[in-house]
């Protein structure tokens, strides 16, 4: 099957390296990324994301002070219909904070995942293969959807 159908009807999280790969025109994931967000910008599939994904992508566009990757991203997170950031607030970092007690997950990777959650998502996109396996939350690595060269 490929990437587009094993993220189902959503809504699909995306991690902070989907909007790196995106955005910066990753070689090697471009083409996967570019289906994921055409079927967003369609009305295809919802994507979520937590907020903590504008911090974590603006970090090297501001120590360059690239005012046009900083707006590229602020663009595509905080206007693109069919992208939903979530927020932080109390009881999110409540939820945070239960995915790292049950996970052992990193603070960053555990934000996603509560994202993910809060949101009813049951897919997660990244390609860390270091994120811990949560209940209810398929997690789809991008790697597995290179074509594999014969």
């Amino acid at each position: 099957m490929g990437l587009l159908s094993d993220l189902g009807g959503g809504p699909v999280a995306l991690d902070s390296s989907i909007f790196l790969y995106f955005i910066e025109e990753h070689p090697k994931y471009l083409s996967l990324v570019e289906q994921v967000f055409a079927a967003v910008d369609a009305g295809a599939l919802e994507a979520v994301t937590s907020s903590l994904t504008l911090l974590e992508v603006l970090v090297i566009p501001f120590r360059f002070a690239n005012a046009a990757l900083i707006d590229r991203y602020e663009t595509l997170l905080t206007k693109s219909r069919g992208l939903r950031l979530v927020d932080l607030d109390r009881d999110f970092l409540r939820a945070v904070a239960q995915v790292r007690a049950s996970t052992r997950a990193k603070t960053p990777d555990a934000m996603q995942l509560a994202a993910a959650m809060a949101a009813g998502c049951p897919a997660f996109l990244t390609n860390d293969d270091r994120i811990p396996t949560v209940p209810g939350l398929r997690t789809l690595l991008l790697e597995d959807y290179l074509p594999q060269d014969s």
